[in-house]
Parts: C-alpha cells; structure tokens; sequence
C-alpha cells in the first residue's frame, strides 16, 4: 500500500495580507498528478487543513475542489483536525463523506477507531488523532488528572495500542498533529507557543509503523517511521527557497518498506532582496524575483518617500518591506524608556526622527513648539 503524507495545507491563509487561494489550490490541486503517477493509494492530511477555525466560503471551495480532484484519481483521503482548525465543523457530515472515500477522523472520542483498508498483504489501520487541546481533550479521554500535551496524547496512543493488540497482523499508521522533540520550527508556526502546542517526546508514539505528523512547517524526519511533511507552501520569509515535499510512504507485508520525498511546485518563489531604495529599482540582478513575492529589507541612511509604491512598479508582488538604515535603531527600546524625562518638543522630535530618520530641522522644531504651546493654552483655558 502506498500513502502520500501531507500537512499543513492552511487553506485560507495570507501572506502579509495578500490572498494565496489561488498559489494554494494550484499545489494542493497538483497532488492529484502525484497520486496518478505514484499509485498513491491513500493521501493522509495531518492537520491544520483550514488556516482558521471558520474558514471563509472561498477556502471551503477550494477544499472541496481539491478533494474532489484527489477522490477521482481512485485514491482514499483521511484528514485530521489540527489546532487551526474546528474539529466539529470539519467533522460535520463525516459519517456520509466517508462513503465517498473522504474519512474525516475528527472525534476525541472515537481516536482509537481506524479507518481499516486492505491490500494483498492484509489489513491496515490508519488512526487520527485530532488536535487534543489538554484543558478539554483530559475531560474528554476521561483523565481528568492529565496536565499538558504529552499526558493526553500518551493516553491516546495507549488507545490506539490497545486498538491493534486486538487486530494481528495489522499494519498501522498514526496521523498527529503535535510538537514532537527533535522537530525545528520555522518562522509561519505562529502559535507554536501561544496555541499551547507543547513539546512530547518521540517515544509517545511508539508501537506503530509509520506516524505521519503535522504542525511543523519545514519537512523533516525525526527517524525513519516518524516525520513531518512540512506545509505545502512556504507560508513566511523565512521559508524562502525551502524546497517543498509530501512523503511517499510504502507498506509491504513486514510493515514499513520505504519512505522517499516528492517535491512540490512552487506556485510563486519568495525572494528576500536587502539594499537601499534604488540598488533594488535599478539592478538587473534582481530581475528574477520581479514576479516573486518579495520582502525588501531597505539600508537607506534616511526612510524614502512612498517606498512600497515605488517598489511595487517594479516588483507587483512586494508584500513586506523593513527599513534598517542607520535611522532605523533610533527606535530601539520601549517607548516608555525612550520617552522617560523628555519635554513634549522633545518627545515630539523623537516621533519626527522615527518616522522620517533624520531629525527635525530648527525651522520644524520652532513650528512644533508654537503648535505645542497653543494646545497647552487651549487646555488650560478649558
């Protein structure tokens, strides 16, 4: 049997507020060839499918289009929740898609019922374990005891172990969405810390063939039975150039035969160019990421006049852009700190430097007094 491990397709998520449905369902749309070409039997989501809990009606399209593309290549998908995602709506009418080769495994409850298929060699049994938010999923499992990330997916595993006791011979393959130790995170994992997604241990997981893990944005192997896919798209400037995969999973009649990567396309590479305002509008060196989504990182001693306008005339698909000139640290350290002992001329001279990164000049400071000294007499006329 051979099982394509993806994660992290986070439909509906932007890229410094610019739309990426369409870079999105060109890649995940693309999955379908792959599945053709490999004989993929099964293509697994390890969580985080939606980028938001209520997802927009335009992400759902591209979900159900996407889904479809995948069904009618004769390939099952089984899909999990991850912790962007609301396990109760991605559940809803799971029971009837199942039918249809779509098995949404989004139930706390139900983790240790697997989605059994078979091929020459006998049974396998594909479990997916939801996103389990600690505070509820330790009511849920019925140990309310439990405290952290860890303790309720130790309990969901031994779960699922005691599901597979009961199957010999079965081969088994886990979907989890979690932080697990040895993973690195990127820059896009926004909640990594907030989300309350704590570190576990890779031992959790113990006693299966294969976990197909999601969470982490960068493709990894944590050991040969234990990897992450990574997201199908680069989804900050810190993934720029990372070449994105899904795995390839094999099963023979032992168990797990091989894992190999399959790259992904890049819809629209992300560039990161740094110089001043002109180096970047005139040297031909950068002609490559005129149509890349591109981050600036600006060096002019003074901030430019309408910097992402100019920029966008050259690179349309600008999105983000920092100004670190010798200007720029004028702004270092709370504004409490820089503000502390300071007049109000003073304070407003800051906020000229600040935004402008060259002082205010004698002329704009006398016009900042006159207009200070008129707002202190019109409150002390109130």
């Amino acid at each position: 049997m051979r099982l394509l491990h993806t994660s992290d397709w986070h439909i509906g998520r932007t890229l410094h507020g610019t739309d990426l449905l369409a870079e999105q369902e060109e890649v995940l749309s693309g999955l379908a060839a792959v599945v053709s070409r490999e004989r993929v039997d099964v293509v697994v989501v390890a969580g985080d499918v939606y980028d938001r809990a209520v997802p927009s009606a335009d992400a759902t399209a591209v979900l159900d289009r996407v889904v479809g593309r995948l069904l009618g290549t004769g390939a099952r998908v089984v899909l999990t929740p991850g912790n962007h995602d609301s396990a109760r709506r991605l559940g809803t009418f799971s029971g009837l898609l199942s039918a249809a080769g779509l098995h949404v495994r989004a139930a706390t409850a139900r983790l240790d019922e697997p989605v059994l298929l078979a091929d020459e060699h006998g049974e396998v049994a594909l479990y997916g374990i939801p996103y389990l938010e600690p505070e509820v999923a330790r009511h849920e499992l019925g140990v309310p005891g439990a405290r952290g990330h860890e303790a309720v997916l130790r309990e969901a595993m031994d779960r699922v172990r005691a599901d597979l006791f009961l199957r010999p011979g079965a081969r088994s393959v886990v979907l989890a969405h979690a932080f697990v130790g040895g993973g690195v995170a990127s820059e896009s994992e926004r909640d990594i810390c907030v989300g309350g997604v704590d570190l576990v241990p890779g031992a959790v997981f113990d006693g299966v063939d294969y976990v197909a893990l999601g969470h982490l944005h960068r493709p990894q192997t944590l050991s040969p039975r234990m990897r992450y896919s990574g997201s199908p798209l680069a989804y900050s400037f810190g993934e720029a150039g990372q070449q994105k995969q899904a795995w390839l999973v094999e099963l023979d009649a032992a168990g797990l035969a091989g894992v190999r990567a399959v790259p992904l396309p890049t819809p629209r590479p992300l560039s990161v160019l740094t110089g001043t305002l002109e180096e970047l509008l005139a040297d031909p060196a950068h002609e490559a990421a005129e149509q890349h989504f591109v981050s600036a990182r600006l060096t002019d001693p003074a901030r430019p006049a309408d910097p992402m306008r100019r920029l966008q005339a050259r690179f349309p698909h600008c999105v983000h852009l920092d100004w670190t000139g010798a200007g720029a640290s004028a702004g270092s350290g709370s504004y409490q700190e820089r503000m502390r002992g300071r007049s109000a001329l003073e304070i407003a001279g800051e906020f000229v430097s600040a935004v402008r990164g060259v002082p205010a000049s004698a002329a704009e400071r006398e016009l900042l007094a006159r207009a200070l000294g008129a707002a202190d007499r019109e409150e002390a006329a109130r």
